[in-house]
This record gives C-alpha cells, structure tokens and sequence, in this order.
C-alpha cells in the first residue's frame, strides 16, 4: 500500500516539473525579420520590438508575446480579387461628383502597421476602420470634383487629395497604421447610354479646343504679319525722313550759294534765276534774248544754238553721200 507521503511528494514533483517545463518554454521567443512582436506584461502592452533574432522574457502567464508583420498591406476598395477572379461592389463604388453627375470609382491603398500596439487593442477591427475611412475620404473629394476632372486630367490630384484626407483621418483614430500610397483605379460611368453621351461631349470639347488653337495660332500668324508691316512702314518712313532732311540741307545749301553770287553780282543772278525758272516752267518753248536799242531790235535765238551745238558731227561718208 502507497504511503501518503510518496503520494504528495510524488504530486510536488509532477507540479514542479510542470512549472518548470512552462518556464523553459515561455521564456524565450523568436523574431523573424518580416515581423515585428510587442511584449504584454500582465495584459498592458510594453514598447514593440522589431530586432530579428531571439529574445527573452519573463514566463507565462506574466508576460505574453503578441507579433504583427512588417509587409505592405493592400485594401482594395470597390472590388474584391481572388484566386484571379475580380468581384465588384458597385454599392460601394457609387458616389455623386460636385456636379451631380453619378460614377464608379474604386481604388487601392497600401498601408502598413507601425504600431503594433495601437493596431492590436486601441481598435476591435481596425481593417475596418481603415475601409471606412477609405470610403469617406474618396467620397468626400469626388463629392467635391466636376465629372470631367473624375474621368479625365483630374485623377492625379483626386488621388493626392484622397491620400492626405484619408492620413489625416488614420492619424486622428490612432489605430497604428500608416498610408503608403492609393492608387485610383477605375473612375467610369454607370451605364453604356450615359458613356456614350458623355464620350460625345468629350469629342465635342476636343473639337472646340481644336478650333480654338487653331483661331489662336491664326491670330498670332496675323499679328505677327501686322507687326512686320508696321516696322517695314516705320523703316520706310524714317528713310523718307532722312532723305528729306538730306534734300532740305542741300536745299539750303544751293540757297546759300545763289544768294552768295547774288550779294557778288544781283543783276546778273537775276536774270539768270529767271531763264532758268523759264527753262522750267516752259521746257519746250523758244527762248529769245532781245536787245532793244530803239532802232532796230536785235535777238539771240538760243534753242538754235543749242540744237547746232547737239547736232552730231557729219562723217566723210556721210559728206560722200550728200554729194
């Protein structure tokens, strides 16, 4: 018959190898290099660890070992992707732009877990959070875009806009996570009609542009063309400036010297001015100078003189043949 004292002692034993076995399995832990862990102390989070490797602390149930990974998470927000088969959630994606025009929109967003405390106990489900906050963030900025910038050129700011909205809402929650990135994927209309109509106002407007930059281009060619005109007018006339400051000078300068022979001999320059102002005004007509002595009048008939003075000289042979 067992004793009771090898039955207690037998028990001591079983407890202490107990205890002890629970000590030599819990005192240690591991940290891969894509996880980050977080130590709780008696159910209250002490500050994360990220360094891979083996590390030590005190048995269970006075500290437990909780760990997180460090990867890039996607939300995809809209749709839903498995096994390569994509599902839409068009309840979702179904939002009103500025201009009260209806669309689809959805996107993705990368994020990430930088602390991971705060991601485990600060939230019951903080996926959600962040799906929720997705959701209210893009609504807010389409809600607050024309249709044209949500379907066309405005998708780059859309997605700025969506990403500093939606930091902001993460880091007012304190739920650990951070946003890397969101990328607008699809941006369309409801229906095919209202694609449609909406296709043909776009070509509309392309058209316009088109017409638009041609008119310009054309307004400027014609400018430029005035503008040519205006400087070859400006040039011509400071030329025609020049060439009648010249003419003045000389002008001035022939003036000077008559009047200098006139001061030197008036009577002689005087008649002289009038035969040749007569030359002028009357090329053509016959030119006398008479001298009336009150007797008989006597002329000098000038245009002969001068026709005897252009008259070519007469050649030997032309003498032969007048003979």
């Amino acid at each position: 018959m067992v004793s009771l004292k090898r039955i207690y002692t037998i028990v001591g034993l079983s407890i202490l190898v107990l205890i002890l076995g629970t000590v030599a399995l819990t005192t240690w832990y591991t940290v891969d290099e894509s996880e980050q862990a977080i130590i709780l102390t008696f159910g209250k989070a002490d500050e994360g660890i990220t360094e891979p490797g083996l590390h030590f602390k005190m048995p269970w149930p006075i500290q437990t070992v909780s760990t997180v990974s460090k990867e890039t998470y996607s939300l995809q927000f809209g749709y839903d992707q498995k096994n390569g088969e994509i599902t839409d959630a068009p309840a979702d994606t179904k939002m009103i732009t500025g201009d009260e025009n209806i669309v689809l929109a959805d996107l993705v967003v990368q994020w990430k877990i930088t602390d991971p405390a705060k991601f485990l106990y600060n939230s019951e489900d903080p996926r959600q959070i962040l799906y929720n906050s997705t959701s209210a963030s893009l609504r807010s900025i389409i809600g607050g875009s024309e249709i044209d910038e949500a379907l066309t050129s405005g998708k780059a700011e859309i997605e700025a806009d969506v990403r500093d909205l939606l930091t902001t809402l993460i880091a007012k929650y304190d739920i650990g996570i951070s946003i890397t990135a969101v990328k607008l994927q699809d941006v369309e209309l409801p229906n095919e009609e209202v694609r449609k109509a909406f296709t043909n106002v776009t070509d509309a407007r392309e058209t316009m542009n088109t017409k638009v930059n041609e008119a310009e281009k054309y307004q400027k060619k014609r400018e430029n063309e005035a503008k040519g005109e205006k400087e070859a007018l400006i040039s011509r006339a400071k030329g025609d400036k020049a060439a009648r400051i010249e003419k003045a000078r000389g002008d001035v300068a022939t003036f000077n010297a008559l009047y200098a022979e006139y001061v030197k001999s008036p009577e002689i320059t005087r008649k002289r001015l009038i035969l040749e102002t007569l030359d002028q005004v009357l090329p053509n007509a016959e030119i006398y100078i008479m001298n009336d002595d009150g007797n008989t009048m006597k002329y000098f008939p000038i245009r002969p003189l001068e026709n005897q003075t252009q008259t070519p000289p007469v050649t030997e042979e032309g003498s032969e043949k007048n003979g």
